[in-house]
């Protein structure tokens, strides 16, 4: 009697070159089972096995298993990319060159039984079968280990069956564009500014009306316009670009492009005046409310070259500064946006 039906499976792979050149082995024999077991020193769950005889590892559709209180990936779920092969053959298959033994002897990942399926972490978290309570004959549970939180192990579900019959597509936990658009006009809002941000401010003193409501103006155009909050070389994200480079001219005279652009995660000094530390938040230990979240530098060099080839941006003694011309315009324009 099979321990899957139709209904189980369905949707569950998808069929990408990358799942079956990486994943997926030929149905495994029951020679192949028995060599992977003795291997390993556990026995397979026959669910796995039976799953192997239909597609014997890949990459997945329903790739989300809902949790609570499990705080791996997200709030209400844990990911998975794709499911090992049993095999040696495969990148990512039992016994494969990124297979249970490597991630152990490797990755450090406890001796609680055999990893199974990864996750969009690359490496950072991993999917095991845990034999502790049941032994190595035994029926193991499904639990997930995060390396980045000490190993911590947490419990995902009671057996392999019970695992896949939970999986359910991305897209039950994707927000509503309504939502969405929702949540990135509160981060352009309400959001906390970074400490570069405040100081800039702090020294343009009177020179803008309102440079909270301005940057905030020019945010909630941007999310208005694409849905969300991110910065490409659009104008309005250029005129952000011009924004932070004004406020960072407040603070001090970029000797250099790659001055503006420090881009240093190693640099020990919280609060150094510089883009990344203004409007990007994966550089800076406390994170802040109004960010992007990241970005992508060359948009900003784009931004500088055109500035510099216009004349608006010019090398003075001291460095790289707008010109007087462009300064005006620029802030007669940004406190029209303070009246938005």
């Amino acid at each position: 009697m099979s321990i899957f039906t139709k209904a189980d499976l369905a949707g569950l792979f998808d069929d990408s070159e990358y799942g079956f050149e990486k994943y997926t082995e030929a149905a495994p024999t029951d020679e192949l089972v028995a060599e992977v077991e003795a291997e390993l020193g556990y026995r397979l769950p026959a669910a796995y096995v039976e799953l192997a005889r239909v597609r014997n590892g890949g990459t997945l559709e329903r790739n989300c298993f809902p949790t609570a209180g499990v705080r791996v990936w997200a709030e209400d779920h844990v990911a998975v990319t794709g499911l090992y092969a049993i095999g040696r053959t495969a990148t990512w298959s039992l016994l494969g060159d990124l297979g249970s033994p490597f991630m152990q002897a490797e990755w450090g990942y406890p001796d609680i039984g055999i990893c199974f399926a990864d996750t969009p972490t690359a490496g950072h978290s991993v999917f095991m079968f845990d034999y502790r309570e049941c032994g190595p004959r035994g029926e193991p549970a499904v639990v997930i280990v995060d390396q980045e939180d000490d190993y911590r192990i947490s419990f995902i579900a009671p057996d392999f069956q019970t695992f896949i019959r939970g999986l359910v597509p991305e897209a039950e936990f994707l927000d509503s564009p309504e939502e969405t658009l929702a949540e990135e006009l509160e981060t352009v809002e309400k959001g906390s500014f970074s400490p570069i941000v405040q100081r800039g401010i702090a020294a343009l003193g009177p020179v803008l009306t309102d440079a909270e409501a301005t940057i905030r103006t020019i945010g909630r155009r941007i999310v208005r316009e694409k849905g969300f909050f991110a910065l490409h070389a659009d104008g309005e994200s250029n005129l952000m670009y011009s924004t932070m480079f004004l406020l960072y001219s407040a603070l001090t005279t970029a000797t250099s492009m790659d001055d503006f652009l420090d881009e240093d995660p190693e640099d020990p000094t919280y609060d150094h005046p510089c883009y990344v530390m203004m409007i990007p938040s994966s550089y800076v230990r406390e994170p802040y409310g109004f960010s992007t979240g990241g970005w992508a530098r060359d948009f900003v060099v784009d931004w500088w070259n055109q500035q510099v080839e216009s004349g608006a941006i010019v090398e003075t003694a001291r460095g790289y500064r707008f010109s007087p011309e462009t300064e005006r315009s620029l802030v007669r324009l940004l406190n029209v946006y303070a009246m938005l």
